[in-house]
């Protein structure tokens, strides 16, 4: 049995205020698994990525990653880059790529639709095990409407009612599920919204929470309307804006810390450096997985690809863990990959988003 106890715990918490809410409004989902080729023996393999990670910044760390799939099964790699999450999820479902890398929710909806979808590994936590295996969810503010969202030196969400919202994509764990889990969590004490449910979070207008819903496609792209002014509220983790920002005041990822739009940042924000945005919300989520479709990609391969990939090789290659916050994921500590299964992304299958 997996040693996750803390994190589900963590995750329980956000679940046991949402449950009733979450199962109400959970739409229906496709079982069963979707056309796919047969287990490949020869030929390429394909990866295919989130937008947020398709971004330039983050070509080194998939040359990287191409680099030790290839040494490791002697395959030739494409790096398959999108700009939508639902493509993303539709290539590894298909098995037109045979490995993604995506949310824990992304992963629940792809695995729902073809079982042949599974885990392969993750990245640890500091302590280079499960047990801490986090990053964070946020919902933000521009830094100079922050005093709209706070009560007696407090913040609270609850002033995003009858706002501009901007979250990832309903394929997204932290630019999604965790974060509308949270707001139903938190309106559904006040008899006006206590019927709320997730659906009616993806739309705004008359008689809706939100006067308006935007969805960014990306982390940077849900930032980015905020900064823009597109939205009040956006929903977007720590990351996927970890390249781009540094921490100008507070504590990281815990209401009230301010962060600002690094000099020097790449696009989408080199227009927007000196901007500061404020978390009024933090919520944990489970660490994204990379998973491979194992109809369209043999066991052996798989094998091979997980022994590599959880080496010391890799958890020291600076494209991948920079203690920078340069590349694919930070290094604070003893981050590295590590083998998980389906078991351990339960806690976001039973958000029920």
């Amino acid at each position: 049995m997996h040693k996750h106890s803390l994190l589900k715990a963590i995750v329980a918490i956000m679940v046991m205020a949402v449950m009733v809410a979450s199962l109400i409004g959970c739409s229906s989902k496709t079982t069963g698994n979707s056309n796919t080729s047969s287990t490949t023996s020869g030929g390429k393999i394909t990866v295919v990525w989130y937008p947020n990670e398709s971004a330039a910044d983050f070509a080194p760390a998939r040359d990287a990653i191409a680099k030790y799939i290839k040494q490791a099964t002697g395959k030739d790699v494409v790096n398959m880059t999108t700009t939508d999450y639902t493509v993303a999820i539709e290539a590894i479902d298909s098995g037109k790529a045979q490995i993604a890398y995506m949310g824990a929710q992304g992963y629940v909806q792809a695995h729902e639709q073809n079982s042949a979808v599974l885990p392969l590994f993750t990245y640890s936590g500091p302590s280079g095990t499960l047990s801490d295996a986090l990053y964070y969810s946020r919902l933000c503010v521009n830094a100079a409407d922050a005093s709209q969202y706070e009560s007696n030196g407090t913040y609270s969400i609850q002033n995003i009612a009858g706002k501009k919202i901007s979250f990832v994509s309903q394929s997204s764990t932290s630019g999604w599920a965790i974060p509308t889990s949270a707001i139903i969590g938190n309106f559904k004490k006040d008899p006006k919204w206590s019927n709320l449910v997730v659906n009616d979070l993806a739309q705004g207008g008359p008689n809706k929470l939100f006067s308006t819903v935007l969805f960014g496609n990306s982390h940077q792209g849900a930032a980015v309307n905020l900064l823009t002014g597109k939205c009040d509220v956006a929903a977007f983790d720590d990351d996927d804006l970890t390249p781009y920002v540094q921490l100008d005041s507070g504590t990281a990822n815990t209401p009230g810390a301010v962060y600002e739009i690094a000099k020097g940042a790449s696009a989408p924000f080199d227009t927007l450096t000196g901007k500061k945005f404020t978390v009024i919300g933090a919520y944990p989520v489970l660490n994204e997985p990379f998973v491979y479709n194992s109809k369209s990609l043999s066991s052996s391969d798989a094998d091979k690809i997980l022994n590599v990939m959880t080496s010391d090789t890799v958890s020291n290659d600076t494209l991948i863990f920079d203690p920078n916050g340069k590349g694919l994921l930070s290094k604070t500590k003893d981050e590295h990959f590590i083998k998980v299964t389906d078991e351990w992304y339960q806690p976001i299958r039973d958000l029920g988003v």
